[in-house]
């Protein structure tokens, strides 16, 4: 199981690609804060609404110095047909093989219909300016996430 990250940690290090197949670094982002967010697969209803949600507050996210990355293991094949048929405004990379997943702690043991299986825990870390974890929220709801969040922040 990995490690949960805690506020304060140095964020993990990634370069994944996009839905078009590029390169999307955290280091592209020094110097801004950035909601890194994990979710179990594209073009699934709990996964459509929070990216949708994210999608429809990115101006305010965007305004308050916030910006977007949504991670899942999918293909960026399938993050382009996500991206465009909900009509997505956030960042999303592919993570195929799990590493960055399991890195910040979103990949591992959890409950699903009351049985423990492996996979992606929905989960939100919150990086500032330096690189360094300033949130880490896990087992979070898709529904409802981003009010949550925008009001936790403040903004």
């Amino acid at each position: 199981m990995s490690e949960r990250l805690q506020p304060g940690d140095t964020a993990p290090a990634f370069t994944l690609p996009d839905a078009d197949g590029n390169e999307i670094s955290l280091a592209d982002h020094s110097g801004r804060k950035v909601i890194v967010y994990f979710y179990p697969a594209a073009l699934t209803p709990g996964c459509t609404k929070q990216a949708c949600d994210f999608t429809d507050n990115l101006e305010l996210l965007a305004g308050a110095g916030y910006e977007v990355i949504g991670v899942s293991p999918d293909k960026p094949e399938k993050l382009a047909t996500f991206r465009d048929k909900e009509d997505l405004k956030v960042t999303l990379v592919g993570d195929p093989s799990k590493e960055t997943l399991a890195a910040y702690g979103a990949f591992g043991e959890k409950k699903l219909y009351g049985k423990t299986v492996t996979g992606v825990i929905r989960s939100t870390v919150i990086v500032d300016e330096q690189g360094k974890v300033e949130r880490a929220l896990y087992n979070v709801k898709a529904t409802g996430h981003v009010a949550k969040l925008i009001k936790d922040l403040e903004i």
